[in-house]
C-alpha cells in the first residue's frame, strides 16, 4: 500500500452522519453570541501590556526618521523579511522595514510560552531551507528554532540596517502632490514612501476576552502571547516553571496555544483550572528528530515538492499512488481516502462523487479522534467534555501526546463554560462559574489574535487613507476589493500580503512568498517605467473580484454550521457592500481553481510584460506635459 489509513478509524456503518450533524447543530448554538467580535477586548490602556510592551528586548532611544525611501514594508515576520529578500532579489536596497517587536520574527518573536512548537511539518513551513541550508532539528520544531532562523535570513539579507524596531505606525496616508505614502508612527517618525508592502500578520495583535468584571480581578493576568516568565520561573529554552509550585492557576482559552501550554502548566502548578468553551481536536504528535540519512539523500528541488505534497493532501487530494510525505492529522482525512481508493483499485470518480467521500471521512476521522479521549481520559465526565464535536478543519486541528494525559492529575480540573457561552464573570480573587467562586492567583489568556475581525482591529493603524482621503476601512467594508487579491484601486502603490481574494496554500509562508514576490515585480517594473504611481483600474479590479467569486467553492453552509471561532467570524455572516448577509471563510475570498492556477496566472501576467490591469501615472503626466 501507498498509504495506510489511520488505526482505529471506524467504518462508515459505525457512524451515524445525520445524528451527528444534528450533535454538531446543537453544540455550535449553544456558543453562538450575538455579540461577534465585540466580545473580546482591544489590548489598549490597561491591557496595552498584552500588546504594546515588549517584555523581552529594551526599547533603544533614537531620534525620528524622516528619511524618504522607495519602499516601507509593515512588519519584521515572515511576510516582511521574504519581502526584503525579494526586494534585494530585484535590485531595490532603499527601503525600511517597520516592526513594533524588538527584533525580527514577528509571531515567533512574541510567543515563547513553554511549549511552543511549529503546529505543522516544519521542512514545509520554514521558508528558505534549500537557499539557505538550514534544516530543522525536528518534525515540529521549537518556537525559538524558528526565531532564530528567521533571524538569521534577515542577517544573511542584511535586512537589519533597513529596520526600525520597537516602532508602531498610527497613519498611513497617500499624499497626491509627493506622489508618495506618509507613514507617521508614534515615535515621531515620517516616512515618505514611494511604496508600501502591508505585511503586518495575521497572528499579530492579542485579543482579550471581555468578561464581566475583568478590571475587578486583582491577581497576576497576563495573555500568552507575552509570556511572564518571571512570575512563573523557568525559560523558553527550560521551563521548568517552578514559581508555580504554589500557586492556582486559570487558563482561558483551549485553542492550539492552550493545547502546547496546558502540559506545563499541570505539571507545576499547584491547582490548575483550564477554562473551556469549545475542545479542540486533538491527535498523536509523533514528533520525530530529523533523521541525517534522510537529509542525505534529499534532492534538488525536495522543499518544493514536498510543500506540494503537503499542500495537495492537507487541502486538496493526493494523485493516484502518491505517498504521503507528511502523514500527521493535516493529512489525514485524503490520505484515507487515498489508501481506500488504492484499495479499489483506482476507479475514476467525480469531484462529486470525491467530495461525498471527504464528508463522510470527515465525520470518521472527528469519530476516531472522540474515542481517542476516552481511551487517555480516565474520568468519563471530563472525557465527555473533552469531545470536540464538529467538522474537521472548523478549528484548526491539533497534535500533542500530553495533553489528555494532563486531565489524570489531581491537581488538574476542567470548567467547561460552553453553556454559559464564556467564562461568566471574574472577581477580585479569581473567577464565577455556575455560582461558585475559584480563587486563584493568576489568569492566563490563550484567547487568539485579531485574525478575522474588522481591519482597524485587525490591523491597529487608526488612521489609513487613499486618494482623496478615503479610508481603508471604508474601502473594504463588507468586502474585499482587489486585483489579485494585493492591490485596491483608489490606493495607489500599497500591497497587501494575506488571504483576501487570491490563492491559498496549506503552507502560510509559502502564500508570502509567492505573494511578495509578485509585488516586487511589480515595484521594480513600475519604477523601470518611470511611474510614480501604479494600482488597479476600477475595471480590473470589478473584473477580477468577479471572477474570483464565479470561481470560488461554495463553503458558505459548511462554514455556517461550524463552531464558532476565527474561522468564521465567531459564527457570524458578514454584510457584503448589497447588504447581504456572507458567510467568508478565515480571511477571505479564496481563488476557486486552485493554488497551482492561481500562481501560474500570476506567472503568466508576469511573463506578459504588459501590467495587464494596472494604469501607471508617469512624472510626465504629473507636470503636465503628455507622456
Amino acid at each position: 500500500m501507498i498509504n495506510q489509513k489511520s488505526p482505529g478509524l471506524p467504518s462508515i456503518d459505525e457512524i451515524d452522519i445525520p445524528a451527528l450533524k444534528e450533535k454538531y447543530r446543537q453544540e455550535r448554538d449553544k456558543r453562538l453570541r450575538k455579540e461577534g467580535q465585540e466580545q473580546y477586548l482591544r489590548p489598549v490602556g490597561r491591557y496595552s501590556g498584552a500588546y504594546e510592551i515588549d517584555p523581552y528586548t529594551s526599547a533603544t532611544p533614537r531620534k525620528p526618521s524622516f528619511d524618504e525611501v522607495d519602499v516601507v514594508v509593515l512588519g519584521g515576520g515572515w511576510s516582511g523579511i521574504l519581502a526584503g529578500v525579494h526586494l534585494k532579489r530585484v535590485g531595490i536596497d532603499d527601503f525600511r522595514i517597520i516592526d513594533h517587536a524588538g527584533d525580527f520574527g514577528g509571531v515567533w518573536y512574541w510567543n515563547r510560552y513553554p511549549g511552543l512548537e511549529c503546529d505543522n511539518d516544519a521542512y514545509c513551513y520554514l521558508p528558505l531551507l534549500e537557499e539557505t541550508g538550514f534544516m530543522p532539528s525536528k518534525k515540529f520544531t521549537d518556537g525559538f528554532e524558528i526565531r532564530e532562523y528567521a533571524q538569521s535570513i534577515a542577517r544573511r539579507y542584511g535586512l537589519y540596517e533597513k529596520a526600525l524596531f520597537h516602532t508602531m505606525v498610527e497613519s498611513l496616508r497617500w499624499d497626491d502632490e509627493l506622489k508618495r505614502w506618509r507613514v507617521g508612527t508614534r515615535q515621531g517618525d515620517e516616512l515618505k514612501a514611494r511604496f508600501v508592502i502591508m505585511a503586518n500578520g495575521l497572528l499579530n495583535i492579542p485579543k482579550l476576552p471581555a468578561i464581566p468584571g475583568i478590571d475587578e480581578y486583582r491577581g497576576h493576568m497576563f495573555h500568552s502571547a507575552r509570556w511572564d516568565y518571571e512570575y512563573t520561573g523557568g525559560e523558553e529554552k527550560n521551563p521548568v516553571l517552578d514559581r508555580l509550585a504554589d500557586k492556582r492557576v486559570a487558563l482561558v482559552g483551549t485553542g492550539a496555544t492552550a493545547i502546547q501550554l496546558v502540559p506545563y502548566l499541570g505539571r507545576y502548578s499547584k491547582e490548575f483550572f483550564v477554562l473551556q468553551r469549545t475542545p479542540s481536536c486533538v491527535d498523536s504528535r509523533r514528533n520525530t528528530p530529523t533523521d541525517p540519512e534522510w537529509v542525505k539523500n534529499l534532492q534538488p528541488g525536495w522543499q518544493a515538492r514536498r510543500r506540494a505534497n503537503f499542500h495537495r493532501g492537507a487541502n486538496e487530494r493526493f494523485l493516484p499512488f502518491e505517498k504521503d510525505l507528511i502523514c500527521d492529522i493535516w493529512t489525514e482525512v485524503n490520505r484515507n481516502i487515498s489508501a481506500e481508493l488504492e484499495e479499489e483499485g483506482w476507479p475514476k470518480i467525480s469531484d462529486e462523487e470525491y467530495a461525498r467521500r471527504y464528508e463522510e471521512m470527515d465525520f470518521r476521522v472527528m469519530e476516531r479522534l472522540r474515542r481517542r479521549v476516552d481511551q487517555i481520559v480516565k474520568d468519563p465526565q471530563t472525557a465527555a467534555k473533552l469531545k470536540p464535536w464538529y467538522r474537521y478543519m472548523c478549528k484548526r486541528p491539533t497534535s500533542n501526546d500530553q495533553y489528555y494525559q494532563t486531565f489524570n492529575r489531581p491537581n488538574v480540573h476542567l470548567i467547561d463554560v460552553s453553556e454559559t457561552q464564556g467564562v461568566e464573570q471574574l472577581t477580585p480573587k479569581g473567577f464565577i462559574h455556575q455560582g461558585r467562586e475559584y480563587e486563584v492567583d493568576c489568569i492566563i489568556f490563550a484567547t487568539g489574535y485579531e485574525v478575522t475581525s474588522d481591519l482597524e482591529r485587525r490591523w491597529g493603524i487608526p488612521v489609513f487613507e487613499g486618494r482623496g482621503g478615503f479610508s481603508m476601512y471604508d474601502n473594504w467594508k463588507g468586502t474585499y476589493k482587489t486585483l489579485h487579491g494585493m492591490m485596491t484601486h483608489g490606493f495607489p502603490n500599497i500591497f497587501f500580503c494575506g488571504y483576501y481574494q487570491g490563492g491559498l496554500n496549506s503552507t502560510l509562508t509559502l502564500n508570502f512568498e509567492e505573494q511578495v514576490k509578485h509585488m516586487a515585480y511589480i515595484i521594480r517594473a513600475a519604477m523601470d517605467r518611470g511611474a510614480v504611481a501604479v494600482e488597479p483600474t476600477k475595471e480590473a479590479q470589478d473584473a477580477w473580484v468577479r471572477h474570483v467569486r464565479a470561481t470560488e467553492v461554495d463553503r458558505s453552509e459548511w462554514i455556517a454550521s461550524c463552531t464558532p471561532g476565527y474561522f468564521n467570524n465567531e459564527g457570524q455572516p458578514i454584510l457584503d457592500e448589497d447588504g447581504n448577509p456572507r458567510y467568508r471563510f478565515y480571511l477571505g475570498e479564496v481563488y476557486g481553481p486552485g493554488w497551482d492556477a492561481f500562481v501560474s496566472l500570476l506567472e503568466a501576467w508576469r511573463e506578459e510584460g504588459q501590467l495587464a490591469g494596472l494604469r501607471l501615472e508617469k512624472a510626465e503626466e504629473v507636470a503636465g506635459v503628455p507622456a
